[in-house]
């Protein structure tokens, strides 16, 4: 960004805060005049309150991808797969065109466990970044191909978590 060179930052592991991080980095980038865009990978069937919260930040434009419906590994349906295309032309164009400082693909790992993404597609997008582009991952699952790519890499690991206890999900903190 700015001149500087951008680096590839990974955030997975099972525990809670991968998206959170993401977010919190385009806050801090946004501060400096960054142009941010957020591509969400299998995100299209909750209204997150990312969504109202990007909003506030001129410099962010968040697009989802996915249906209305949750997808569980090995059941996905052919408009799963056009959505998570879909997102991955998005981040090939933002790459190309340099629309923005900051690419963020939340839940991209998540995407390619899945089969819904080919591997080879995003190690071919990786080492075609921008320069100046700062291009961050985050979903849990993330394959060593990817990972072998990154310059930093950041594992969320939970050691207790509410949902143990039977909580439910809370609007404005978990989604």
């Amino acid at each position: 960004m700015f001149g500087e060179k951008g680096l590839v930052q990974i955030y997975t592991g099972n525990g809670k805060g991968k998206t959170t991080a993401a977010l919190g980095i385009a806050l801090r980038a946004s501060g400096h005049g960054a142009k941010i865009m957020m591509i969400q990978f299998m995100k299209g069937w909750v209204h997150y309150g990312e969504l109202s919260g990007a909003k506030s930040i001129p410099s962010l434009t968040l697009i989802q991808t996915g249906r209305p419906d949750y997808v569980y590994k090995g059941q996905a349906t052919e408009e799963d797969y056009a959505e998570a295309a879909r997102g991955v032309d998005l981040a090939e164009n933002a790459m190309r065109t340099g629309s923005c400082d900051m690419l963020i693909l939340d839940e991209l790992n998540v995407a390619l466990d899945m089969g819904l993404v080919d591997t080879e597609r995003i190690v071919k997008l990786l080492k075609n970044k921008p320069f100046g582009m700062e291009l961050i991952l985050t979903g849990r699952d993330a394959k060593d191909e990817i990972l072998a790519l990154a310059d930093l890499v950041t594992e969320m690991r939970e050691i207790r978590h509410p949902y143990q206890k039977g909580e439910i999900a809370r609007k404005g903190i978990e989604y």
